[in-house]
Formats: structure tokens, sequence, C-alpha cells
């Protein structure tokens, strides 16, 4: 399996060198530059495989330690502790290829493709089906995992099948009924499977410049509803039916409240933003605010749709 990328990397003290490759394992590396939301402590451990043989290499590492493992994307989901992490932190955001297939209709793309670009290299084929994807700030292997979606849209809608990875080295093809999927889920969720490619079924022979025009609609409405001017992780919470989080949000005139320098949006109160110099405890303790007014006003528990890892006070 072909999946290539390079990047450049500084880590903080010397790496572990993985046998036969040119991988590594770097020690002590802040997660904060890793996430949208840019907080977080250290991970003990970290690794961004370029290729097939590095993540096998790297499998191959974990498997002779007494170790958890976090799996990364782009980091755009998730809320990681001050304290750090502890254990080993894969990142597969440089495995990145894609295949358009033109008698299929279908698209096969790695895991750490982000997903707004394949939304864009479809709509300008004149592939329909990936539209709605334009807005979302993830990878494809996250997109896959979570069920991402937008403008009543999700992977689930088009997804034919996932190609994962187990530390142990077991690699499986899973369809949408083997992942579960529901809303903003799927049986990948909690789990040390890695998701390294997936597979959608568009719909080719659409003219360019109706998909491209779709696409861009779609993203002047999540620019112009939703903030992009400051780091987060997008939606916070998920939607509780029939209702939308970010209105029961507003209407309790949380939009502005502020825990050190993290904010509840004022352009849509389902975002909680980064001003500057929040810590990853800071955004945890808005979050557990907003979900006590809520429940007490609405007798609702907003359910996080953001990813919270490590370890937090609750006082």
């Amino acid at each position: 399996m072909q999946i290539a990328m390079t990047t450049a990397f500084s880590p903080s003290s010397k790496p572990v060198e993985l046998s036969g490759t040119t991988g590594k394992i770097y020690p002590n590396v802040s997660l904060a530059p890793h996430t949208s939301y840019r907080v977080g402590g250290q991970a003990r451990w970290y690794a961004a495989p370029r290729n097939w043989d590095e993540l096998q290499g790297t499998f191959e590492w974990f498997q002779k330690q007494d170790m958890p493992l976090m799996l990364l994307g782009a980091g755009s989901n998730l809320l990681i502790s001050d304290r750090g992490i502890e254990g080993l932190v894969l990142s597969t955001r440089y495995l990145r290829h894609r295949r358009f297939d033109e008698e299929t209709g279908r698209i096969t793309v790695a895991a750490g493709q982000p997903i707004v670009s394949v939304a864009w290299q479809a709509a300008k084929r004149g592939w329909r089906g990936l539209e709605w994807a334009v807005g979302i700030p993830g990878t494809v292997g996250g997109a896959v995992v979570m069920n991402a979606g937008a403008h009543n849209q999700c992977a689930a809608d088009c997804l034919v099948s996932a190609v994962v990875v187990s530390p142990d080295g077991k690699v499986e093809t899973l369809t949408p009924e083997d992942l579960n999927y529901s809303y903003r889920t799927s049986a990948l969720q909690g789990g040390q499977r890695l998701v390294i490619e997936a597979t959608f079924q568009l719909q080719p022979g659409f003219s360019r410049e109706a998909v491209t025009a779709t696409t861009q609609d779609n993203l002047w409405k999540r620019k112009s509803s939703q903030p992009y001017d400051k780091p987060s992780c997008g939606s916070v919470f998920r939607n509780p039916t029939p209702y939308a989080a970010g209105w029961l949000i507003e209407q309790l005139g949380l939009k502005g409240y502020r825990v050190g320098d993290a904010e509840v949006s004022q352009r849509h109160a389902n975002f909680i933003l980064n001003c500057g110099q929040a810590k990853a405890q800071d955004i945890f303790r808005l979050i557990h605010h907003v979900q006590e007014k809520v429940q007490g006003h609405w007798s609702l528990l907003l359910e996080p749709e953001v990813k919270i890892l490590g370890e937090f006070s609750t006082l």
C-alpha cells in the first residue's frame, strides 16, 4: 500500500529510530500545535508515520511497550489536557494519497488527507457526493470515525468501505454496516483500530461548474454562520434532537461568556473559542458550565461532540 508524504519535525530530545525504516518516534512532544484548539500538554511519545512501512514499524515498537495508545488525525475534534498524554500518540496526518476510479465513480483516499481537499477535488471533476464536506476541519480518517457531516448529509451516506489496522498488525476492510454508524459516532470511536484509507461512492458526470458552485455555496454558508477567525474544535456539543445545541445555549444568554481566555462564540453558541491564551482547563470548565446551565433550564444534558482526553480538574 503506497502512502507517502514528508514533513519537517523538531523533536525536543533524541528520537527512537525504527528498525528497517526512516521512521522515528519522538519523546515529550507538545500536542498544542497538533490540535485546532492550540492547547494541550505533551505526549510522552509521538509518531507520525509517512508510509505503510513506518506505520508497521511504529506498531511493532508499540507492541513491545506497556503503555496506552491514542490515535490523532488533524486534531480538529479534540480537547487534550494541559497535563498531556501518557503513552504513544500516533498521528495519521502525513498518510496521504488519493485515487479516482473513472469507471465506478469511486474515490479511495488515505486517512490523513484533509476531507476539505477531497471535496474540492471531486467538485472540480464534476463528481457529486462530497459537497457537504467542504467546511469539515478534519481528515478523511477522522470523518470516517466520527461520521462527520453537514448540510443534512454525512460520511455514512457515501462511504463504501474503510481499511483499518489494529496495533497487532491485523488489517480489516469494514463496511458502513460493520461501523454501526449513528449520529456523529461509529464503532471505531474509543477503540485502537486505525483507519488507513477509505473508499467513497460519488456521482460523476455532472457539470464541474455546477458542483463547484454548490460546494462554494456550502462553504459560504458555514463561514457566514460559524467563527473561523480563532482556534476552536468546531461544534462542541451534539445536537439533542429535535433541538440545535447552539440555539439552546444562545437562549440562555451565554454567547460571549468566558472562563479565562475560553469564550462561547458570539457568532455561533455551539463553538467555544481560544481567544489567545486559553488553557485546556479553561475550555473544559466552560464546557461544563454550559452543560450545567442548559440542563438546569431545559432539563437536557448536552453531550460533547469534542473528544476530551487526559486528566482535567472538575473544580
